[in-house]
């Protein structure tokens, strides 16, 4: 959605359209490119499995900006989101196949706030398990 949220237009309670993002072994290794992360629990079967993990899994903060991009694709705005938190509470786990994983992110306004400003609560989960908890976002409105 790329048209311009109006704080005037939203209330306690509004949706944000819910989206799925697939996420699949290359994505990880573009991500750890540009994040520097290079930790092979995110690209190295062996290694994730070996340490205990079902599988190689996401980096934390791609699901947090998978997330993220809920509220900035909204919005139509990236610089809109002016606080952002979460608490991670279970992996992405990214077979190595031709599908991946997918994450699927809702949120809803919870709260209008001084400044033109929302909390927007979200909710991101894959395969059945929410990834994210208390993850809230704070988005200034036109």
């Amino acid at each position: 959605m790329t048209a311009t949220v109006r704080y005037a237009d939203v209330e306690v309670g509004t949706e944000l359209p819910e989206q799925v993002y697939p996420v699949r072994r290359v994505d990880l290794i573009r991500y750890a490119g540009a994040s520097g992360d290079f930790n092979p629990i995110h690209w190295n079967e062996r290694f994730a499995k070996s340490v205990g993990l079902p599988d190689v899994i996401a980096h934390g903060m791609f699901s947090m900006a998978e997330a993220g991009r809920l509220v900035t694709d909204w919005t139509g705005d990236p610089g809109a989101l002016a606080e952002y938190s979460v608490r991670f509470s279970a992996p992405v786990i990214v077979p190595d196949d031709d599908k991946g994983a997918e994450i699927t992110v809702s949120g809803v306004v919870k709260q209008k706030l001084d400044d033109n400003r929302v909390r927007v609560d979200l909710t991101a989960r894959s395969n059945g398990a929410k990834v994210l908890v208390r993850a809230i976002a704070i988005v200034r409105l036109a």
